[in-house]
């Protein structure tokens, strides 16, 4: 099935609104022949120098020189030595904003996702995508895709459902101490698939 990927245009803009528009769009990421698809329920805005919780708050270094690049890049960084964890790139290039994609609805290719997430028989799928690590392992997303452009075929996004306010959640952001009072994470409210609602 063809999908319709989501033009330069669209991360150019403002990051904040860029956040509320990526929910009900479709993460797209192709694995040899497979193809992994999932709606993206829940996400972070993160905005450069005027939030200390940004990697990008004290200018830019090798580590987060990718959320410098123009927006419509993806910036996958580790953490906790541990996990992976991607971001949309937004606004024009040298602002350093971005979007952390927190949770996604498995829709396309569930039973890969699984085998990368090392899931048996009884674990349940809510448990498959819910959290940013979460969906990085289960499409395979690690530091070889950081930087990764997203109008390429590897991974990419597509056009899905648009959300309507009604149905946004806003909250603050999970798991900092800076900046905690931003309520700058944005989910679809009564989706089974957000991290925490």
């Amino acid at each position: 099935m063809p999908y319709k990927k989501l033009p330069r245009s669209f991360y150019l803009r403002p990051t904040l609104t860029v956040a509320k528009y990526l929910l009900g769009k479709l993460l797209v990421r192709r694995l040899g022949t497979q193809t992994l698809i999932g709606k993206i329920v829940e996400v972070e805005a993160y905005l450069g120098e005027k939030d200390p919780a940004s990697h990008t708050y004290r200018g830019k270094t090798k580590r987060n020189e990718v959320m410098f690049k123009e927006g419509g890049h993806l910036y996958v960084y580790f953490t906790y030595g541990m996990h992976f964890c991607a971001n949309v790139v937004t606004e024009r290039e040298g602002i350093g904003h971005a979007v952390l994609l927190r949770a996604i609805e498995p829709i396309e290719g569930i039973e890969l996702m699984r085998q990368n997430r090392g899931f048996t028989t009884g674990d349940s799928d809510k448990n498959l995508t819910n959290g940013p690590a979460k969906l990085c392992e289960a499409l395979g997303i690690a530091r070889n895709e950081n930087g990764t452009d997203l109008l390429g075929n590897d991974i990419f996004i597509a056009a899905g459902e648009t959300i309507s306010r009604s149905r946004i959640a806003e909250s603050q952001r999970i798991g900092i101490r800076k900046g905690a009072e931003k309520k700058w994470r944005f989910y679809i409210k009564g989706n089974n698939f957000v991290s925490v609602s």
